[in-house]
C-alpha cells in the first residue's frame, strides 16, 4: 500500500495540479478580447507607477509580452520609465558552450533592441550588459496566476525561479496578472520562490500586510 504522505507521491500530485491549472488558465485568458486585456494592462501600469518601490527605482526589469498568449502588456510603460531616467532591463537566455543556458536580465537603451533569438520571446542583444546583484531595484514578473501570498504559476519552464535569486534581494519582485487570474492558493514545489507583491488591474496585494 502506498503511503499517502510519500514525498514523491505528493510531488507528483502537485505537478499534475499545476499542469491542469495551466491548461485552464490559458483557456480562460485566451477567452478575453484583446481590447479588454489592453484596458486591464493599462490599469496595471497605472497601479505600478503609483507604487513607492517604483517611484524610487533607479532601474526596473520588465518583460516583453507574448501578446498572442494574452500576457499583460506593459510596453507603453517602458517609455515612461526611460523618460524619467530609469534604466530598463529585460530577461535573456544565452546558450552555454557546454550546453544549457545562462539566464539573467540585460540592460537596454531602447525597446527596439529586443528581438526574437530562438527562445519564443523577445530578448536584449547578446552583447548587452548583464545585471549584477544590486543593479536592479524592481523586477516585474509575468504569470499565468498568482495568489495572495505572492506565489505565482508560470508556464513551467522555471525561468524566473532560476533567475530571481540572482538579483532579489535587494530587488523587489512584483507579479503582474489580470484580476481574474488571482487564485486562493497556488500549488507549490520546493523550488518555487514567492515574490514581494502582486499587482492586478483592480488591487495591490502585499503579503503579510493588513
Amino acid at each position: 500500500m502506498t503511503d499517502p504522505l510519500d514525498p514523491q507521491l505528493m510531488l507528483e500530485i502537485t505537478r499534475r495540479a499545476k499542469k491542469q491549472l495551466r491548461q485552464r488558465l490559458k483557456v480562460l485568458r485566451s477567452g478575453h478580447p484583446r481590447s479588454a486585456l489592453a484596458r486591464r494592462s493599462a490599469a496595471i501600469a497605472l497601479s505600478l507607477e503609483q507604487l513607492p518601490e517604483i517611484q524610487q527605482a533607479r532601474a526596473v526589469a520588465l518583460f516583453h509580452p507574448m501578446v498572442e498568449r494574452g500576457e499583460v502588456d506593459l510596453r507603453p510603460w517602458d517609455e515612461l520609465l526611460r523618460a524619467r531616467g530609469a534604466k530598463v532591463y529585460y530577461p535573456f537566455m544565452r546558450p552555454k558552450p557546454d550546453g544549457g543556458y545562462e539566464t539573467g536580465f540585460a540592460l537596454t537603451t531602447e525597446a527596439s533592441e529586443l528581438a526574437e533569438r530562438g527562445r519564443g520571446f523577445l530578448e536584449p542583444s547578446p552583447e548587452a550588459i548583464v545585471a549584477a546583484r544590486g543593479d536592479i531595484d524592481v523586477v516585474i514578473v509575468p504569470a499565468l496566476a498568482a495568489d495572495g501570498r505572492a506565489h505565482r504559476l508560470g508556464y513551467g519552464a522555471g525561468y524566473y525561479d532560476a533567475t530571481l535569486g540572482d538579483v532579489a534581494p535587494p530587488a523587489r519582485t512584483v507579479i503582474v496578472v489580470y484580476d481574474f487570474q488571482l487564485l486562493a492558493e497556488i500549488p507549490k514545489e520546493g523550488h518555487d520562490i514567492p515574490c514581494d507583491l502582486v499587482v492586478t488591474d483592480q488591487r495591490i496585494l502585499r503579503p503579510g500586510e493588513a
